[in-house]
C-alpha cells in the first residue's frame, strides 16, 4: 500500500517526555510511511497516547525532534492531521447535525458527503443529542466526523474500545472506507484480534520505547504466528 517509501510522513528522533518526573517516552525513534494502516500496540501506560498527542500537536514540553510530513508540529501540520482522542470531544448538547455544522465550520478539508455516508452506514438516530446516546454510538459519531476529513494522517486512540463486538467490524470498515491511497491511519488498540485483518504494519511499544516496527506480513513469516499471538508472546 505504500505510495512513497523515500520519506516517512511521521518521524521521531530521541523523543523524551515525562510527567511529574515519571518518563512516558524514553529516547524514542520512529519512522512511519504513508499509504498504510498501522497498529500502535502496547500495554496501558506504555506511551501510546502520549506519542499520538505529540504528533497531533496537542502535547508540548517534550525533548527531541518530531516531524509530520517534514514539518515540526504546528498549524501547518494540524491541517494535515486528524486526531481522535480516547475521550469525547463534542459538547453533549449537540445533535449529529450540530456536529456536522461544527466540522464544516472548523475544517476546510471536511467532506460532508463522506461523513453523511458513514452516518448512514452506522444507522445513527439523527434527532438524539449526544448525551442521550450510548458510548458506542457517540464513538461512531466521532469516527464519522473525523474520517469525513480528507486528511493525510489519521491518529485514532482506542477507537473501538467502547464499541460492542458486533459493531466493531462495521466501525473498522468505516475507518478504511474511501480512503486516499497515500493516507496514513495509525490506530492505538489492545483489541488486536479485531484489528489485525486491516493492518499493514505494527508498532509495538513498552516503557516508552519502540520494541517492534515492521510490516505484518514479514512478522507473520518470520515468527510463524499471527500478530495477536506474537503480541501475547512479547507482552507475556
Amino acid at each position: 500500500m505504500r505510495e512513497d517509501m523515500s520519506t516517512p510522513i511521521l518521524q521521531a528522533r530521541n523523543l523524551n517526555k515525562s510527567f511529574g518526573g515519571t518518563p512516558a517516552l524514553q529516547n524514542l525513534n520512529l519512522d512511519i510511511w504513508p499509504g498504510q494502516v498501522v497498529g500502535l500496540l502496547g500495554e496501558n501506560g506504555c506511551g501510546k497516547t502520549t506519542l499520538m498527542k505529540i504528533f497531533a500537536g496537542v502535547l508540548q514540553g517534550y525533548r527531541g525532534d518530531v516531524k509530520i510530513a517534514g514539518m515540526k508540529p504546528g498549524a501547518e501540520t494540524k491541517a494535515l492531521l486528524a486526531f481522535l482522542p480516547d475521550e469525547s470531544f463534542f459538547p453533549n448538547h449537540l445533535t449529529i447535525d450540530g456536529c456536522l455544522e461544527l466540522f464544516q465550520d472548523f475544517f476546510a478539508d471536511f467532506d460532508t458527503k463522506h461523513a453523511e455516508d458513514l452516518l448512514t452506514l452506522f444507522a445513527l438516530p439523527r434527532d438524539k443529542k449526544l448525551r442521550e446516546m450510548s458510548k458506542g454510538m457517540r464513538e461512531k459519531v466521532q469516527v464519522a466526523m473525523l474520517m469525513g476529513r480528507r486528511a493525510k494522517v489519521y491518529l485514532l486512540d482506542e477507537p473501538i474500545s467502547g464499541v460492542d463486538p458486533a459493531s466493531r467490524d462495521i466501525l473498522l470498515r468505516a475507518i478504511t472506507m474511501d480512503l486516499e491511497p497515500d493516507s496514513l491511519i495509525v490506530i492505538s488498540t489492545h483489541l488486536i484480534h479485531d484489528l489485525e485483518p486491516l493492518l499493514d504494519s505494527v508498532v509495538m511499544m513498552r516503557y516508552g520505547q519502540i520494541l517492534v516496527n515492521a510490516p505484518v506480513d514479514a512478522l507473520r513469516e518470520q515468527h510463524g504466528k499471527s500478530i495477536d499471538e506474537l503480541f501475547r508472546e512479547v507482552y507475556r
